[in-house]
């Protein structure tokens, strides 16, 4: 089913000020890159700069599949959800490409990063481990959402969700 077909059950497309809220709020999701076989999949931990574009610390290890590909990659998507009831949720997929920062800017960037989403597993490794930063430029933004009883479960005395 569409979109628009979902629309009759109590989807909704959500617009850009709706994406733009939940990219500012949130700071966990999947990135997905592709590969010769099926997509890499791993959840990660972003900083969003409030325009277009996210950025994931990776810590380095010896043989990192996820940094191979990504230094690979022509296109990759990343998906953040946030499910509070089965009947208020939110999902954002962005479209864009992901790519390495070059040491001579990473400071700065760093300087403005929010680590506070990051994982104390990841923080506490990267404090002897090596790691990376990596920029994800949003070309391309799509959200659902549905914040309601479906229209059948709505009674009078129902009220609709936050926004």
């Amino acid at each position: 089913m569409t979109v628009t077909e979902l629309e009759d059950y109590g989807m909704l497309q959500m617009d850009v000020e709706d994406i733009e809220k939940t990219l500012e709020r949130k700071s966990i999701g999947v990135l997905g890159v592709p590969t010769d076989s099926a997509p890499l999949l791993r959840p990660l931990g972003f900083w969003y700069d409030g325009e277009s574009t996210l950025y994931f610390v990776y810590v380095l290890g010896a043989d990192s599949r996820k940094v191979t590909v990504s230094d690979h990659a022509d296109v990759a998507r990343f998906l953040i959800y946030d499910v509070e009831t089965t009947f208020n949720w939110r999902s954002v997929l962005l479209t864009g490409t992901i790519e390495r920062v070059p040491g001579d800017e990473r400071r700065a960037i760093e300087e403005q990063i929010d680590t506070s989403w990051t994982p104390d597993v990841f923080e506490r490794a990267a404090e002897t481990e090596a790691t990376a930063l990596y920029r994800f430029r949003i070309d391309e933004r799509a959200g659902i959402k549905q914040l309601e009883l479906p229209p059948e479960l709505r009674t009078e005395s129902s009220t609709s969700g936050p926004e």
